[in-house]
């Protein structure tokens, strides 16, 4: 018997070594299935991954299309610069990550070392502008204005210089031609950012680092057809980074020149008489304040009644596209985005909502008469009635007798149209509804358009808001919880009684509002570019178009040639005796009516111009002032906040407007020669073999009969705000327009 123990297996040892090679052999499976799937099943993909470690890109941008007026003089085009740009990734590989590069190079260019420094600067929520949004491995503009002595400087020194660089180089330029700025028509520039080049990756479009992008107007509506195609060049480098050889090319593809149905001319009048007019109003005493009217804006539409085309469309305040170029300055950044400025980057004519006044009337005339009422009938014009135990008054008091729809759209009386709507507020039912209520005076407004987008190729277009039983529910609802706190509060001011009063029932149509909302008043809201496609149905015979600027879309090598054609978006609710109604009162308006004043002398016969006076109240605030005109080919819409009545305010500069457009002169002649436009252009500039277009001979011979030189073509020259809307107290105000 040996002393030695047994070493055999016990029955747990067994089941521990079997699990143990269990693990050991699917380890070893996982492991040679991973290898496959690397070096066989996506093999191929690694293989052109690893060798695109071995390539560097060089892109060479695209030349952004041109932005031409109507005739093809460029409102929008580029030019070659010396721009000087920082590499953020070598200035980073420096101990001082660059600052004393930055610091050499402020001395160079004769700018302070700060600016510099902000201009490199990574955009986020902290940091304010300047900054760069771009992507952060681009190079980044430090200026595009450098002289050749400074680049010189630059390049001759790299010792001094790592990571900076100057180039010619292609930049966009607002050219002004004749001073027609047209600034958020055109709309600027901005670099691109990763998260919208990761999103464009996810549409399957392609945004490279060093494209600049459209954010408003023009360019960034048509921003796709102008930007064209960036081109690659990929060469393949060693270890160290040297080329070794030539992997591939890409070329560039030019963007489209896109071809609008702005007259640049026009354009320039209408800029020049909008600031005028603000101006002029400004040294305009105001009896109801007793001060000078503040007229803090404006804007005004100029459009081809045919088609919708807008012909020229101006906003004040306004600014100077080019302060975006090469990076806009903290200076020049502030001044276009602090409340003292007064936004200039708002384009008004699309994003300036204002209760329209009494050029409101013509949708109250045709729901009136969709009403049932007589368009021959007669109504009364007293200066005041009461209703709902309250007084609502005549603009300025005065009395007419009964008069006819058409007097009372002359003389813009508004108690034939407090009690046209009032009695239309009783047949609904009140302040106790019918089940079913024809609403025809804000069932017309819809119908025309009013109270929606009208769809123009600008982007951040405003609805506007017709005050209806829906609106006043659904404001009723987002405003009940502050109204009832204001209920219970001791205060006693105007806006506290309304709270009270809204608490109760703010969610019920009061006489008070139908009334006030039958001449534009109230909570009614529209823009100067909705008004311009109401004012041009009821010129063309009721066809509601669908408003555009882009006309048509040329590629680079001209061949292509897109034409953006005039869209019918809808019809006026009108008949054709209806229209020719309206047609006549409101010629009346200019001949006879609150306009006179401001026409005497004009060509009627010849040219005959139609039109309605408007001065909208606001609480809290000095008159709107609205001037709706248009002839047989052309609607002009001018508004000035706070800029005194609609003749008053308006009306000399749309005037001289039309006189521009048809030449016609002080005496009320018409010379041919000096009309900027006397008809509407139908065809588009000559497009040349090489792609080019031609600024038409025409364009280039006339001269205006304003003080406005005309320059040849090829003279020199992301912040999103919500339109401007009542604040909370005049919400409550704008409501009720009485006296006590």
């Amino acid at each position: 018997m040996s002393n030695i123990p047994e070493t055999g297996r016990t029955p747990r040892i067994t089941i521990r070594l079997v699990i143990l090679q269990m693990i050991v052999l699917s380890l070893l499976l996982t492991l040679g299935g991973r290898l496959w799937y690397l070096q066989i099943r996506n093999g191929q993909e690694y293989t052109q991954q690893a060798a695109s470690n071995n390539v560097q890109q060089v892109v060479t941008p695209a030349v952004r299309g041109s932005i031409l007026d109507d005739k093809g003089v460029p409102l929008a085009d580029n030019e070659t610069r010396l721009v000087v740009s920082a590499s953020r990734t070598d200035l980073l590989k420096q101990k001082d990550d660059g600052k004393a590069v930055l610091a050499r190079l402020a001395d160079v260019l004769g700018m302070s070392a700060q600016d510099v420094r902000n201009k490199v600067r990574l955009c986020d929520s902290k940091t304010p502008k300047p900054c760069w949004n771009g992507s952060p491995y681009q190079s980044i503009p430090i200026t595009d204005t450098a002289t050749t002595q400074q680049a010189l400087q630059i390049m001759e020194r790299r010792e001094d210089f790592p990571g900076i660089t100057a180039e010619p180089t292609a930049v966009r330029r607002y050219a002004s031609p004749g001073g027609a700025n047209a600034a958020q028509v055109l709309g600027y520039l901005s670099p691109v950012t990763d998260d919208e080049i990761a999103a464009a990756e996810k549409k399957g479009q392609s945004l490279l680092r060093s494209d600049s992008v459209g954010r408003s107007g023009l360019e960034k509506t048509y921003d796709s057809e102008l930007r064209g195609k960036a081109g690659v060049t990929r060469y393949n480098v060693d270890n160290l980074g040297r080329v070794i050889g030539k992997a591939g090319e890409t070329k560039a593809q030019a963007g489209s020149t896109l071809v609008t149905s702005i007259d640049a001319k026009v354009q320039a009048v209408a800029e020049k008489e909008l600031a005028q007019a603000i101006k002029d109003a400004r040294k305009t005493w105001d009896k109801v304040t007793n001060s000078y009217y503040k007229a803090d804006s404006g804007a005004v539409v100029v459009m081809d009644v045919h088609t919708g085309q807008v012909v020229a469309m101006a906003s004040e305040p306004t600014y100077d596209n080019n302060a975006w170029v090469g990076g806009i300055s903290a200076k020049d950044y502030k001044q276009l985005t602090t409340k003292s400025s007064n936004y200039p980057l708002l384009n008004r004519a699309i994003q300036g909502q204002s209760a329209p006044g009494s050029t409101f009337k013509v949708i109250s005339t045709s729901a009136a008469v969709n009403a049932g009422y007589s368009i021959d009938g007669h109504y009364s014009c007293p200066s005041s009635m009461t209703i709902g135990g309250r007084l609502f008054k005549n603009f300025e008091g005065e009395s007419a007798g009964a008069i006819t729809l058409e007097h009372a759209l002359e003389i813009s009386c508004d108690t034939v149209f407090y009690g046209l709507s009032y009695d239309q507020w009783l047949k609904d039912g009140g302040t106790k509804p019918k089940k079913h209520t024809n609403d025809w005076f804000y069932k017309t407004a819809k119908q025309f358009g009013l109270g929606s987008t009208t769809g123009i190729d600008l982007p951040g277009e405003v609805t506007g808001r017709i005050p209806d039983r829906q609106w006043k529910q659904a404001y009723y609802d987002a405003n009940k919880v502050y109204w009832c706190k204001v209920a219970k509060s001791k205060k006693t001011d105007y806006a506290s009684q309304i709270a009270r009063e809204n608490c109760t029932d703010g969610y019920v149509m009061r006489a008070g509002d139908s009334v006030n909302y039958a001449i534009g008043q109230g909570d009614t809201l529209v823009t100067p570019i909705q008004m311009a496609r109401v004012y041009s149905a009821i010129a063309n015979g009721g066809t509601l178009y669908q408003p555009s600027i882009g006309k048509a879309i040329v590629s680079a090598d001209g061949k292509t040639v897109t034409k953006i054609q005039p869209k019918v978006s809808g019809k006026a609710p009108d008949t054709k005796k209806t229209l020719k109604y309206i047609n006549q009162a409101l010629a009346g308006v200019v001949t006879s009516g609150t306009a006179a004043w401001r026409f005497g002398g004009w060509p009627q016969d010849k040219i005959t111009l139609h039109a309605k006076t408007g001065t909208a109240e606001v609480a809290g605030k000095q008159t709107t002032s609205w001037f709706t005109t248009y002839s047989k080919d052309y609607a002009v819409i001018m508004t000035i906040s706070q800029g005194g009545t609609g003749s008053g305010g308006s009306g000399p500069a749309v005037r001289k407007i039309y006189e521009a457009m048809y030449g016609v002169q002080k005496d009320g002649s018409i010379d041919n020669k000096k009309a900027l436009l006397p008809h509407p252009t139908t065809t588009l500039p000559k497009i040349n073999g090489d792609g080019t277009v031609s600024a038409s001979k025409a364009q280039n011979a006339q001269k205006a009969s304003y003080d406005l030189p005309f320059l040849p073509s090829g003279s020199g020259g992301t912040v999103q705000l919500a339109a401007l809307t009542p604040d909370r107290s005049e919400k409550y105000l704008l409501g009720r327009r009485y006296w006590s």
